[in-house]
């Protein structure tokens, strides 16, 4: 759950130190949050010389409902942060499962390494984000320490761990996340991204968006955490934030390391770094690897766009178990999403929409053709027409995610590969909008004969 620059610095980078101030002139936003998360009112001492002049505020902002903790219930609720009671170190410090004396509820407690990458200003963002922030995709604060030079936030407890967990270094005998599984991981983080993003009001920038920040609940639902280096997006004609570079290397957008500008395809593009760590199974970056396989993106491009050369960038774990339709799906939004120019990737909604399509269309590996989709219920929607290429993706009846819905019944499946499946979305996604408009403008002309239709009988009677 650690953040560190995106040039694996222990310091903060400036590419543009004269756009600085810019960081600062977001406009006149009246709340705690947007103050912060703007960068206005930073702290300019990372360590705790300025905690009384910080913490104060925090009680003062309005909408913060988290709960305030004593150092000694959460050192009574993990057994005095015992060992035993570890689960994991990230930027911010240590986390620890513990059990609250007052209600038994099992929570999770992230205690501040004074000596760490993220000091008091991340600890304030991310108790103001997530306590103005609510979301079934985002981790819930239960609550914050704030004693003396004590630092501690309390999470819901999320029993499945990371995403990274499942994915990277996995002990024997663990069992590898299915491709099911991975695609409702998928839509469901997009969907929290979504909602920062769209629903937010101003948009929140994630800017940390990496396996190890999507924790998973029971039944593999994912959540995102770790708020600290989040900041407000560009309101009013602004088209972007200029900041210091934060974030993990592997995961920044090329424009945003390059020039510090940052906007919402920014996320976008980490985002299409974790969909191929789903896809792959391999890391954003492994120095393990030989020298041109150690970034995941550079690796992965050339391969996206050969279909010979498919079976490279599925995780091996999978052991062939997965639909070859649904697989050129989630490499073409991969693709989009990792695209160089900001302005080529897709909408956060858009990815929604074809995530939560192909969540749905879940693949039964023990069909008799080997290539199977069942629908939500379970009932069987189509099959292979018999070769190993896999099932035919059908229409979505659900209507989930931004309400669009996308139709590949019609595409060839033997010729496609995911730039002409690139292809395929922008089209249908033209049309749904063409549908959208004429059914709107359908909608306003019945009312406008009904209302019309009404003065006539109302002018008759007078």
């Amino acid at each position: 759950m650690g953040c560190f620059s995106c040039f694996d610095s222990r310091e903060d980078v400036k590419l543009n130190p004269e756009k600085e101030s810019d960081d600062r002139s977001q406009g006149p936003l009246s709340s705690d949050i947007s103050r912060l998360a703007s960068g206005v009112d930073r702290p300019r001492l990372r360590g705790n010389a300025g905690v009384k002049r910080e913490l104060p505020g925090l009680k003062d902002a309005p909408g913060i409902a988290a709960q305030t903790f004593t150092f000694r219930e959460l050192a009574a609720a993990t057994k005095n942060f015992r060992s035993e009671c570890f689960l994991g170190e990230g930027g911010f410090g240590r986390v620890y499962k513990g059990q609250l004396e007052s209600t038994g509820q099992v929570v999770a407690v992230k205690q501040l390494d004074r000596n760490g990458l993220q000091g008091n200003r991340e600890f304030l963002v991310e108790v103001l984000m997530l306590s103005l922030l609510h979301h079934p995709n985002l981790v819930n604060l239960m609550g914050y320490c704030a004693d003396g030079d004590q630092r501690l936030l309390v999470y819901e407890f999320m029993p499945l761990g990371s995403l990274e967990d499942h994915l990277h270094d996995l002990p024997p005998g663990k069992e590898p996340l299915n491709w099911n599984t991975r695609m409702k991981i998928a839509a469901g983080a997009a969907r929290g991204l979504e909602y920062l993003h769209d629903k937010a009001n101003p948009p929140v920038i994630y800017r940390d968006f990496k396996s190890s920040n999507i924790l998973l609940d029971g039944g593999f639902h994912p959540k995102l955490s770790d708020f600290g280096l989040a900041k407000l997006g560009p309101t009013g004609d602004k088209s972007h934030v200029s900041t210091r570079v934060m974030g993990t290397y592997g995961y920044c957008a090329p424009e945003y390391a390059m020039t510090g500008q940052l906007t919402v395809k920014s996320d976008v593009y980490s985002f299409g770094v974790v969909l191929l760590e789903l896809i792959t199974g391999r890391k954003a970056i492994d120095g393990s690897l030989p020298h041109g396989e150690q970034n995941l993106v550079a690796w992965a491009r050339p391969l996206i766009n050969d279909r010979r050369k498919f079976s490279k960038l599925v995780d091996p774990s999978l052991q062939g178990q997965y639909p070859m339709r649904g697989l050129y799906q989630a490499l073409a939004v991969a693709s989009m999403c990792i695209q160089e120019q900001a302005a080529a990737r897709p909408l956060t909604r858009d990815v929604v929409t074809a995530l939560s399509y192909l969540a749905n269309q879940a693949y039964d590996p023990n069909t008799a053709a080997g290539h199977a989709y069942r629908g939500p219920g379970g009932v069987k929607e189509g099959k292979s027409s018999g070769d190993d290429r896999g099932g035919r993706i059908l229409r979505n009846e659900e209507g989930e995610g931004s309400g669009r819905r996308w139709d590949f019944e019609g595409s060839s499946e033997k010729d496609d590969s995911p730039r002409d499946t690139v292809r395929i979305l922008n089209k249908d996604l033209d049309r749904e909008r063409a549908v959208a408009e004429a059914k709107m403008w359908g909608e306003n002309w019945r009312e406008k004969r009904r209302q019309s239709a009404q003065g006539s009988f109302d002018g008759s009677n007078g």
